[in-house]
Parts: structure tokens; C-alpha cells; sequence
């Protein structure tokens, strides 16, 4: 059989000098070191050669949570290389959280930092893991010492397309964690499609400045440099002024909307500090209109906003140059996602299952080639989570308008049911946050005994304002219906976030629950 393995179609689009520079380390104790593409193509072969002589049960899985560093991306390879299933965790999971996954997942190998072997080796040996190393981020540990001593050829393990990869747990703002399984075919179509809709090109280099325990640094960042054969400049650590100065030698930049809002906080980013970068992604969260502009103002970019999810990769994106599928719209449009990706299909329907008018609101089901096969070890949340023609309900909230442009208004778990009226918080939140001294909100609902649920608004001043919190409701009132308007309003130094910048409602949801009982 043909071998799908994803490892070796990055590695067949490594180029043709192996000695260029494939990686190179910029900020702290490790700044300077350079890798080239021989380097990655040895280093993983050691690191698999190792893996393969622990003698592990076929497609076994390989559980990581360690800090940033190429050393971790050259596991992450290896893993793929020698045909096992890498499972990334956040390194910001602690004790229980860890038991969770492992436990769930029973991995016969786990990696973790070296400063944290003590309590993850005990959680790991008493679930039945064998086999536990240490990786840290200045290249010490169990691991490299180890794999030092294995040759550096390897012959990779065959796989399938449809043959698993990768499992990535979901962020769990909600409930329990589930384990999205994603093939080597899964990731790879992924890869190809964004290489051509983004318009990667021969001399492009990457500045990598997001974790990679995540979606969007491991898959889309990674995959979207390695398979068009493009040097990374990597940081350990998003560092605004490292990324400035770097944005001379680059052309691609990836972040999450809090990357923007630091990075417009120095006054170093100027149009000239921008001039050589051909594009900047955003994505993992929703990025602010005012954010989206004041970019536009200050570098004479647009961002690039796309959306997609932990077990689907991509689905959307806005565009980098005209959609065939699209003739004449070229414009990104801030607000939204963008198209369909190449090869995905998307549509929106009501709460039967059927599809609504243009420019109505949904539920987002999407197909394709990207799309995952379900979840780790939960056969009955997998069913429940697909369609009965093989769509995924993806569980976000949205709409497709005229000219074909995605914009997402919500989750549908974060949606408010007031009264017998759907509330949808995107909407609240958008006029709110155009809204005199108000830097960023967030709506949520909340019990109430007259109307089931209201909705709570939570608020982000602007430096040196102090929004009053009942004017802003009476302002609302001029603009949206009053079965729209949250009942209270408080104003925060900050919003609970996961890692990826996501707000986590379901905190604000549970401080605020007994407001009305």
C-alpha cells in the first residue's frame, strides 16, 4: 500500500539544499541555534529509532506536556515517523487534569518537563504507562540522553490515510475533555489546502510565536511551513518586540487576537516595521472589529481571520486572494470568517436539521476531508455529534450572507433562551464593545425566575475610563430589542481566558448564577 504517513509528505517537501536552515531559536537561554533540514530529518530518526526500540503496541499513544521547544517538535515528528498517536497536552494542565488524560487515554509512553517528573511519573506508572521521559525546553533530559544512542536513519512506518495520528483534547471550557481523533489523512489534506488558498510561497518564513500543545500552532502554523519547505523563526515564548524585529526577516505571521492587541500596544509596529510581511493570520478566538482596523491603520495590512476547530482543523477562511468559488470578492472582511475552505462543505440549519434562508441564523455543520472521525473512547457522543449524511455539528452559531461570507455569533451552548426569545451574545457584545470606555465584553445567561434566563454583561474599561455600567445598559436600549438587553452589567479588570485566549464563560456563568435566585 501507497504510505500516507504525514511525516514523510513533510518530509518530501523539505528542499532540495537539506543544509539551509529549517528552525532557528530566537529569545532566551536558547536564542541563536540553528537547525537545519538535515538536522529535523536526523534528530526525529534518532528520537523514532528510540520509540521503536521500547517495542510499544502498534498505534500506541505518546502523551506530551512539555514546555516549547524544537526539541518538542522534533517528538512530535518522530512520533508520526515511527507510527504512533501524539497527544499534546497544555502545559498548564495540572494533577487532576493529567489523571484525567492519561487515564482516558492509557498511553504507553509520556513526556514531560523535567521539573515535573516527580508527581506526572507516579500519576503515569499507577495508570499502567511503562515507559516515562523528561524533555525540557534548554535540550536536557531522559529523551535526548536516550536517543543520542540510536542511529540517525529510519525507514518511517507505513500508514493509511485514515489511520490515526494525532488525538487533541478539547480545551474544556465546558464539561469534561473529549479526545478529537484526527488520520495522518485528516492533517495532511488540511496542510495542502492552506498552503495554496494562503498563497505560500518559495522564500516565505514563519514567525512561530504560539504554543504548541494547540490546533493552531502545531497544525496550522507547523504543517503550513514544513510542507512548503519554509524556515521558522521560532520563539519559545511570544515576546512583542522579539516579533517586531523580526517582522524584517519574515513574511508570515500567525497569532491569536491577544498577539494583535500586544503587538499594537509598541509603538515600534509602524507600517515600515510591517513592510516585508506578506500575511497575518488570526484566529483561535474572535478578533474585535476595532482590533481588525487599528491593524489596517497602523501597517497597511488586513489581517486574515479564519475559523476553524480542534476536530476539524480549518474550515473557513477569509480570502488571500480571489476564490475562484468566489469571482470578484477579494475583500477580508473583519467580523467574519471568510468562505468555505476548498473542499468543505458547510451549511447552516435550524433546530430540525434544515437548512435556513441566507443571512439567517444556525447551528454550523460542516464536511470533508478534514473533518475528524470522532471522539477518543465515546462511540455515543461521536454518534450523537454527526449527522445521519455525515455532517458534524460543530456547535458554534453562525451565518452565511449573500456573497457567501461565514460570520460566527456564538455557541450554541452560550446561547441565551430569555423568555421564550434565542438571545445570541455576539450580537449584544458588538454593541457593546463600540461602545464609549469599553475595551472588551462578554454576555452570558444566567437563571432569572420570571424568563428561565437573562442575560449578565461582564466588561473591560479602557485605560483610564470608567464606564458607568447602567448607562451602558440604557445605551443598549436604543439599539437592540429589550428582550435583548442584559439585566446587569459589571465591569472587571480582566475576563477569565483559556491559554488560546478564549474567554471562558462558563466561569462568568457559574460566578454569576445566583444574581437572581
Amino acid at each position: 500500500m501507497s504510505n500516507h504517513n504525514l511525516y514523510v509528505a513533510l518530509r518530501d517537501a523539505f528542499p532540495a539544499d537539506l543544509d539551509a536552515t529549517a528552525v532557528e531559536t530566537v529569545g532566551g537561554a536558547q536564542s541563536g541555534l540553528r537547525y537545519s533540514w538535515r538536522d529535523l530529518d536526523r534528530a526525529t530518526a534518532m528520537v523514532a529509532n528510540l520509540i521503536d526500540s521500547l517495542k510499544l503496541p502498534p498505534r500506541s499513544r505518546i502523551a506530551v506536556q512539555v514546555e516549547k521547544s524544537v526539541e518538542a517538535l522534533i517528538l512530535y515528528l518522530a512520533t508520526l515517523r515511527a507510527g504512533h498517536v501524539f497527544l499534546p497536552l497544555n502545559t498548564a494542565y495540572q494533577a487532576g487534569e493529567i489523571e484525567y488524560f492519561v487515564g482516558n487515554a492509557e498511553p504507553a509512553m509520556v513526556v514531560c518537563s523535567p521539573a515535573n517528573f516527580g508527581w506526572v511519573s507516579k500519576i503515569a506508572f499507577q495508570a499502567g504507562t511503562r515507559h516515562v521521559f523528561t524533555l525540557g525546553d534548554d535540550r536536557t533530559g531522559s529523551l535526548l540522553d536516550r536517543a543520542a544512542h540510536h542511529s540517525d536513519v529510519h525507514t518511517p512506518a507505513t500508514c493509511a490515510a485514515d489511520e490515526l495520528g494525532v488525538i487533541i483534547y478539547t480545551s474544556g471550557t465546558t464539561g469534561r475533555s473529549k479526545g478529537a481523533m484526527l488520520s495522518h489523512g485528516n492533517m495532511l489534506s488540511n496542510a495542502r489546502v492552506l498552503r495554496d488558498y494562503w498563497g505560500w510561497k518559495a522564500d516565505d518564513v514563519l514567525i512561530h510565536a504560539l504554543p504548541i500543545f494547540h490546533v493552531h500552532g502545531l497544525f496550522v502554523a507547523i504543517h503550513g511551513a514544513l510542507i512548503n519547505g519554509s524556515p521558522m523563526l521560532w520563539l519559545n515564548k511570544f515576546e512583542p518586540r522579539a516579533v517586531l524585529e523580526l517582522m524584517g526577516r519574515a513574511t508570515v505571521f500567525m497569532g491569536v487576537p491577544t498577539l494583535y492587541t500586544r503587538l499594537l500596544a509598541e509603538p515600534g509596529l509602524t507600517r515600515e516595521a510591517a513592510a516585508g510581511m506578506r500575511l497575518f493570520v488570526s484566529g483561535s478566538a474572535p478578533l474585535l472589529i476595532e482590533t481588525f482596523q487599528a491593524w489596517r491603520e497602523r501597517t497597511g495590512h488586513t489581517i486574515l481571520e479564519r475559523y476553524g476547530m480542534s476536530e476539524t482543523i480549518m474550515l473557513t477562511s477569509n480570502p488571500y486572494r480571489e476564490d475562484p468559488r468566489h469571482p470578484g470578492q477579494t475583500e477580508r472582511r473583519g467580523g467574519t470568517v471568510g468562505f468555505p475552505l476548498p473542499g468543505v462543505q458547510l451549511r447552516v440549519v435550524d433546530d430540525a436539521g434544515r437548512p435556513v434562508e441566507t443571512g439567517e441564523i444556525g447551528g454550523i455543520q460542516v464536511r470533508g476531508p478534514n473533518v475528524f472521525s470522532g471522539y477518543w473512547r465515546m462511540p455515543e457522543k461521536t454518534a450523537e455529534e454527526f449527522t445521519s449524511d455525515g455532517f458534524f455539528k460543530t456547535g458554534d452559531v453562525g451565518k452565511v450572507d449573500e456573497r457567501g461570507y461565514v460570520t460566527i455569533v456564538g455557541r450554541s451552548k452560550d446561547l441565551i433562551i430569555s423568555g421564550g426569545y434565542n438571545v445570541y451574545p455576539a450580537e449584544v457584545e458588538s454593541e457593546l464593545n463600540q461602545m464609549p470606555g469599553v475595551a472588551e465584553s462578554a454576555v452570558v445567561g444566567v437563571p432569572h425566575p420570571d424568563f428561565g434566563e437573562v442575560g449578565v454583561a461582564v466588561v473591560i474599561a479602557r485605560p483610564g475610563t470608567e464606564p458607568d455600567p447602567q448607562a451602558l445598559i440604557n445605551a443598549l436600549k436604543a439599539r437592540l430589542a429589550n428582550y435583548k438587553i442584559p439585566k446587569r452589567c459589571f465591569v472587571v479588570p480582566e475576563l477569565p481566558r483559556n491559554t488560546m485566549g478564549k474567554v471562558q464563560k462558563n466561569l462568568l456563568r457559574d460566578q454569576h448564577k445566583g444574581l437572581f435566585s
